[in-house]
């Protein structure tokens, strides 16, 4: 594995962002892509891994991206057949996409971002600051771009791999349930799903990965980086709307334009608790963030009959970070969501635990099945530098979607869902520790009412109503 090289790449790739992906992702990009270090060029805004870059031979420019500078930048280091992965904060991916085709550039990136202030500006509605707005703005370029050069966006670990996930886990639904499945298309997904009887499906992770610095007061500490943390939890809750919901909730918005597929919650992600279950950690309360999985997933298996939706699975994640994060997060909230003076990424320090990340998939015959990656950080460590458990998933799943793109170098705009889910788990699975699929009888009713009465839907127990904590 650690010799192979999945494809040759005879231009250039610049990476915009050096954090903890950044660096995690440059020796897998080495390791199985065959190109030269002279020819990565990596711009960020801060020092962080120049020691990292400057030990591989590679190019470190050290200059922040704004509206008002970036293709000054960008001009002297992308050209036609070049490729931009971008794993940064605070740049416009929108923007970048447009100037890659401009270029003639490939691209790809983790998650949609703004520029700078774009989820928390006290000018825009909150609407506008969700992530469906975000995904509606980035697939309105697709008109006239369809041979343009490939765009992946959101393709980290999730949004992204989990994606690949969802595909894999219904295919073995099916099999166990004695149905012969092999969809090919979007309309084939969407009516296997359907078929199946599947109304909800959690991105269920639990991150247990321990440090042995233990967090101080005013101190965010994460195992991913913690503008993005920060920054996707202020969001307002966002889910995939599914259409056997009977309870639309109280502080539930819809959105007026667009695919219709989720809804918004009127109080962030980081502030919103939901049920959730892991082979490895059970029954487990996690945070409802706001994730472009939870939209594009949703989105992806609706079936549609004169023009209206007649079957869509709720779709949402359910996060239980790190218990440093946890605790993060708490005092954030308390103090009104003004980020700590302090912040700290995970990396070396950590001393045990394991990042358990895949979808829980509920409501048909077998009740809910559960698979993914059980990756822990010693597995991590032996499989790629500069990593742990966390940023593996998603440093292993950006290589992947970049070879595809290389592979596909003229498709347009892609989502995760768009991609031949059997390709990038071939990439990702070497990296991704045990993967391992689950069934559970467990439901978000299960051992319910113990001290205290409850407002619950007995009648359907995958109701978004009996999953959320109020």
């Amino acid at each position: 594995m650690a010799g192979k090289v999945y494809i040759e790449f005879p231009a250039r790739i610049v990476l915009i962002g050096f954090g903890s992906i950044g660096q995690g992702v440059m020796p897998l990009i080495l390791r199985h892509i065959g190109i030269d270090p002279s020819r990565i060029s990596i711009i960020t805004a801060d020092d962080r891994g120049r020691s990292e870059a400057e030990q591989y031979g590679i190019k470190f420019i050290r200059e922040a991206l704004t509206r008002e500078n970036f293709r000054r930048i960008l001009d002297a280091n992308v050209g036609r057949g070049d490729f931009v992965l971008n794993v940064s904060v605070d740049v416009s991916s929108i923007a970048l996409v447009k100037y890659c085709w401009e270029r003639g550039a490939m691209y790809l990136d983790t998650c949609i971002e703004p520029w700078a202030g774009g989820y928390t500006s006290p000018t825009m509605t909150p609407a506008q600051r969700t992530n469906y707005a975000l995904r509606e703005a980035a697939l309105a370029l697709r008109s006239g771009q369809v041979r343009a050069p490939t765009a992946v966006i959101t393709h980290g670990a999730n949004p992204g791999l989990v994606s690949h996930f969802v595909k894999q886990a219904l295919v073995n639904i099916a099999g166990d349930l004695g149905i012969e499945a092999a969809p090919k298309s979007r309309t084939e997904w969407a009516k296997l799903a359907r078929q199946l009887g599947v109304t909800t499906i959690h991105i269920a992770e639990r991150d247990t990965q321990v440090s042995s610095r233990p967090k101080k007061v005013n101190e965010f500490v994460n195992t991913w980086s913690v503008d993005g943390f920060v920054g996707e939890g202020c969001q307002p809750a966002e889910l995939g709307w599914g259409t056997h919901e009977r309870n639309f909730p109280r502080d539930g918005k819809r959105h007026e334009s667009g695919c219709g597929a989720a809804i918004y919650l009127m109080q962030p992600g980081a502030a919103t608790r939901v049920r959730t279950w892991t082979p490895k950690a059970g029954h487990i309360m996690s945070f409802l963030i706001t994730h472009g999985e939870s939209i594009s997933i949703a989105d992806y298996l609706t079936v549609t009959e004169s023009m209206q939706p007649v079957y869509r699975p709720t779709v949402h994640y359910a996060y239980h970070p790190s218990d440093a994060a946890v605790l993060s997060v708490w005092e954030l909230q308390g103090r009104n969501w003004q980020i700590q003076d302090e912040t700290r990424i995970m990396m070396d320090d950590i001393v045990s635990g394991m990042d358990e990340l895949g979808v829980l998939i509920a409501g048909h015959k077998k009740n809910a099945y559960w698979y993914g990656s059980q990756l822990t950080v010693e597995e991590a460590r032996k499989l790629a530098p500069y990593n742990q458990a966390t940023s593996l998933q998603v440093t292993v799943s950006c290589l992947a979607g970049m070879v595809w793109a290389m592979e596909n170098p003229n498709s347009g705009l892609m989502e995760p869902d768009d991609l031949d889910y059997k390709r990038l788990l071939e990439i990702c699975t070497p990296y991704l520790g045990t993967l391992h699929g689950e069934y559970t009888d467990w439901t978000p009713l299960s051992d319910r009412e113990r001290v205290l009465p409850e407002d619950i839907d007995k009648s359907d127990p995958w109701q978004f109503k009996n999953v959320r904590v109020f």
